[in-house]
Order: structure tokens, then C-alpha cells, then sequence
């Protein structure tokens, strides 16, 4: 089958490079805030150590994790990761500026919210509760049975409250977020009629695909495929029959194709597929089951089964040029023969 139309691997790491770069400027930003507190405020001599101290080991640990890549691997995990040493740096701040009476408790929404908009529910979650054990230890670490004290217990709440809520309703609006984004982002990269990739995401997913393999030394080939009838069948049984007919084409090309090829509308009744690792024989085996499918598949209409077939061109990297639009062009060159050829023919561009 065709790539399905969902997050690559290449855009998931590119949206976790850019949540990335957020949390290290929030991490920054807590470094800088920590600085100017100590700056600013008149504080116990006695506590100045101990805060310097945690500035030196959080900001180690953010050099060292993530500009020297301790943690090479790219993952939601190893951001969180950097979220839970946040919470504890706070925590220690929070421990010598005057425990749960410090003005810097509310530096804990900064991870809540960082998490909520770029982690997901389930590590919010584990945050809110390793946020809820800092309060425990910071201002509510006496006896059990005082700890469960009704006026104890009410008196935490009304203290952890505001984290929770703004854990809820940042989790909620993040997640309606991303529930448009994924459907402004689903319009904007598939056709309309057939539900697979237009022109504008298949060059993008095309462009990455070229530069890796020219960095890799690797080969890809390009199929251009055209219907031979659509015209006849527009004039003999309307536009309605035409687009089934453009439908089913694109359903016999997709059984042909692996996961890993990319197909996309090209314009009116041509298609496009990008078929990575494919040398020119594997490609025309490709073309050729792709138009014996469409051959097998008469279009059914007014009772009537109507034969159908298409004409494909190939194109190989590095074989007919090194440009991704010098394969195309010459993609399309061999379709141009497949046609003058006398159609339902899968051809390959020779000069």
C-alpha cells in the first residue's frame, strides 16, 4: 500500500526539535529568573550557597544533556526527562527562598503548562503528581496522621489546586490544538477527490527523500502514471463517472505500492509515485503491475463495465540525472513515449 497520510518520521522529529528548543529556552529562562531573585531580594546569607549551587548543577546539566548530547537519541521521554530535572531545581530553590511561603512557587506552572503543550496527557499527569510530592516534602512533611488531618489536607489542596487546574485546562486546550492543526494540516497536503498526498506535500516528502539519497549514496525512482480514458469517459458518462474512474486508478496503484512509496496527485488524471531504495528494473515491475491491475479493473457504469488503462513513465536516481526535477522531467518524458507508443505501456526515457 501507498504511505499512509500520518505524521513521518521525519516531521515527529521535526515537531520534537522544536518543542525541544522551547524547553531550553524555559530552562534558560528559570536560570535567569533564579539569578535576578537573588539579585533583587535581600536574602538569608546562609541560603546564598546553597542556590548558587543549584544554579551551577541545573545549568551543568542542561549544557552537558543537551549541548553535548549525553542523550543523543531525539524523544518526548528525554524532554520530559528535562522537565523532572526542572521541577527539581525548582524545588531546591523553592526549599531556600522560604519553602511553600516563596515567591518562586509558581514556577512550577512553567512545567506544567511546558508539558501539557508538548508531552501529552500521561507525563503531565506524572508531573502534576511529582509536582504534589514536592509539596508534600516543602511545606506538609510532619506526622501521617497530622498530614491527614482534614485541615491539613484542605489546606494542600487549596495550595496545589491552581496546578492542577492549570494542568486540566492546558491538557484540554492542547489537545483541541492539535486536533484542528491535524486537520488544517490533513487539507492541506491531500487532494480533494482521490484523499492522497497533492503536489505541494509530495515535493516536500519528494526533497527530503532526494537530499538523503544523495547523502547516503542511495537510488529512488519516480513513476509518472496518466489515464488513457479519462477524457472518453468524461464525454461518454460524465464528470461524476470520471472522478470514479480516477478513484479506482488510485486504489489499483496503492495495492502495488509499499508503505514506503509516496503517491500524489499530479494534475487532472496523472499521478505521481516516489518509490525509495528502487532501481530501474524493481521500478518497471512496479509500473507493470500497477497497469496490469488498472487493465483487470474495468470502471463499472450504467450497467456497463468499461475497460480502463493508464501509461507510466520511469525515472531513476542517479541514472537519468542527479536533480530531483530533472528525474521528474524525465519521468515525464517516458510517459510522453508511453503514449506515442500507442498507450497502456510502461516506459522508461532512454536518451
Amino acid at each position: 500500500m501507498a504511505a499512509k497520510l500520518t505524521t513521518t518520521p521525519g516531521l515527529e522529529a521535526d515537531e520534537l526539535k522544536g518543542f525541544s528548543r522551547t524547553i531550553a529556552e524555559i530552562e534558560w529562562l528559570l536560570v535567569i529568573l533564579v539569578l535576578l531573585y537573588q539579585v533583587m531580594q535581600h536574602s538569608d546569607g546562609q541560603a546564598d550557597k546553597p542556590i548558587y549551587l543549584g544554579l551551577l548543577l541545573f545549568s551543568a546539566f542542561v549544557i552537558g544533556f543537551r549541548y553535548f548530547n549525553v542523550y543523543r537519541i531525539q524523544s518526548r521521554w528525554k524532554l520530559a526527562a528535562e522537565t523532572w530535572a526542572m521541577i527539581v531545581f525548582i524545588t531546591w530553590t523553592i526549599y531556600y527562598t522560604g519553602r511553600l511561603d516563596s515567591p518562586l512557587v509558581n514556577l512550577y506552572m512553567l512545567t506544567i503548562i511546558t508539558s501539557a503543550l508538548a508531552l501529552g496527557k500521561l507525563i503531565t499527569l506524572l508531573e502534576v503528581a511529582l509536582i504534589g510530592a514536592c509539596y508534600v516534602f516543602l511545606g506538609y512533611a510532619t506526622s501521617r496522621d497530622e498530614f491527614f488531618s482534614m485541615a491539613h489536607l484542605g489546606d494542600f489542596m487549596t495550595q496545589f489546586a491552581p496546578m492542577l487546574l492549570v494542568a486540566y485546562i492546558t491538557t484540554m486546550l492542547s489537545a483541541d490544538i492539535r486536533n484542528a492543526l491535524s486537520r488544517i494540516k490533513l487539507i492541506s497536503e491531500t487532494d480533494d477527490l482521490t484523499g492522497i498526498y497533492n503536489m505541494r506535500a509530495f515535493m516536500v516528502i519528494a526533497d527530503r527523500a532526494h537530499k538523503q539519497a544523495v547523502r547516503y549514496g542511495q537510488t529512488y525512482s519516480m513513476l509518472m502514471i496518466d489515464s488513457d480514458d479519462l477524457k472518453r469517459i468524461n464525454d461518454t458518462y460524465g464528470h461524476e463517472a470520471g472522478n470514479r474512474l480516477l478513484k479506482a486508478i488510485v486504489t489499483c496503484i496503492q495495492q502495488s505500492l509499499r508503505d514506503t512509496d509516496v503517491l500524489a496527485r499530479y494534475g487532472g488524471d496523472e499521478f505521481i509515485a516516489l518509490l525509495p531504495h528502487t532501481r530501474t528494473e524493481g521500478a518497471i515491475d512496479v509500473g507493470e503491475r500497477i497497469r496490469k491491475t488498472v487493465e483487470a479493473t474495468p470502471l463499472e457504469t450504467r450497467g456497463k463495465q468499461v475497460p480502463v488503462t493508464v501509461s507510466i513513465g520511469v525515472a531513476v536516481f542517479p541514472d537519468h540525472g542527479v536533480e530531483l526535477s530533472t528525474i521528474m522531467d524525465r519521468a515525464d518524458r517516458a510517459l510522453y513515449s508511453s503514449k506515442k507508443d500507442g498507450r497502456n505501456r510502461t516506459a522508461v526515457d532512454v536518451e
